[in-house]
């Protein structure tokens, strides 16, 4: 909502840059797309890696996530 508030502000302030960023919003957000899905998969691998390296700890303390 913040944002449309402030993209309204600028298009009484200057409405031609607000037009400007209406229009190429959608190629900005599409450029950036595969940078969104490199980081959810870098995270991923983190998170595998973390499960990896923890799993002799949580085996032997019976950590959160065993059944019993």
């Amino acid at each position: 909502m913040l944002k449309f508030l402030l993209w309204l502000i600028l298009l009484v302030v200057c409405w031609p840059l607000a037009l400007l960023a209406l229009i190429a919003y959608p190629f900005v957000w599409l450029l950036l797309l595969p940078f969104r899905l490199l980081g959810i998969v870098v995270g991923g691998v983190f998170d595998v890696l973390r499960a990896i390296l923890t799993l002799p700890s949580r085996l032997l303390t019976g950590g959160p996530g065993l059944a019993r």
